[in-house]
């Protein structure tokens, strides 16, 4: 089997909806990469999940940063330069004031969870992340049961996606940062190639596999700013232009970009694994 790419760059997003942390090296498990969305923000009036997916109330989730400490806190950076760990007893409080939500921390997600996301379509058509309509939806519809992840486990993009993106909009590299991967992965093939890859195992490195499983509808997140990588509606105006795929088949064309993966075999990932598509 002949190598179709490589890692290139590798993400984890301690708490969910935060920004993350780029890494070398990781172990990978069904729950996907080791410290990977193992916290969330829960609004304790509605018991939903907090979601930058919902940009009115949450879009300053992406102000801030979260990463994994060598004794395996999760520690958080906040906007005035200061952090806090996640499990600290005044931690509540300090997100509650620095969002202007009530919200708690928790590592087990409530028992019916679900966030709120923005229409695409009509924050395209009015481009207003303040009065654009969210619908509820449900976590981790194809990830082990007790995780916060949108749908799978890994979140995977590729180079080809992201300059056809930069290509088809504004010409300038587009930051995979704003669609939030969990792997990038560079490759000589050109244009949305993971529409290619849904259904096929990905083996990376000595040990992993993973099984692609459906594209990545996309919202307004990718839209935001994120920490200095400033806001860009074409982040989302050009996947709705040019690459609108039904994710599954119970659903209509959505603007897409990556792919959803689930773990056929766990084992180690690293930047430059070598990356055979079968």
């Amino acid at each position: 089997m002949a190598d179709d790419g490589v890692v290139e760059r590798l993400w984890r997003y301690p708490v969910k909806s935060m920004l993350g942390e780029e890494v070398d090296a990781s172990g990978v498990t069904t729950r996907g990469l080791t410290g990977d969305r193992c916290v969330a923000l829960v609004q304790r009036e509605t018991g939903k999940v907090a979601s930058a997916k919902h940009p009115r109330l949450w879009r300053d989730l992406l102000r801030l940063r979260a990463t994994v400490t060598d004794t395996g806190r999760v520690r958080m950076m906040l906007p005035d330069g200061t952090t806090a760990h996640t499990d600290d007893p005044a931690a509540d409080a300090r997100l509650s004031a620095l969002l202007g939500q009530p919200v708690r921390l928790v590592t087990v997600p409530p028992a019916v969870a679900t966030l709120d996301r923005a229409r695409p379509d009509e924050l395209l058509r009015d481009g207003d992340v303040e009065s654009v309509g969210v619908e509820p939806s449900g976590l981790a519809g194809a990830a082990p049961e007790g995780t916060f992840f949108d749908f799978a486990p890994i979140h995977l993009v590729t180079s080809a996606s992201l300059d056809r993106l930069a290509a088809l909009g504004t010409g300038r590299p587009v930051e995979p940062v704003r669609y939030r991967p969990n792997l990038v992965i560079r490759t000589q093939d050109t244009g949305f190639v993971e529409n290619e890859w849904v259904g096929r195992e990905l083996a990376i490195g000595d040990a992993l596999v993973l099984h692609v499983i459906a594209p990545t509808p996309r919202c307004a997140v990718p839209t935001l700013a994120h920490g200095p990588v400033p806001a860009d509606l074409d982040a989302l105006r050009v996947a709705a232009r040019h690459n609108r795929v039904a994710p599954v088949p119970e659903l209509d064309p959505q603007p897409c970009v990556g792919a959803y993966a689930q773990v056929v075999r766990p084992g180690p990932i690293r930047v430059g694994d070598r990356v055979r598509v079968s």
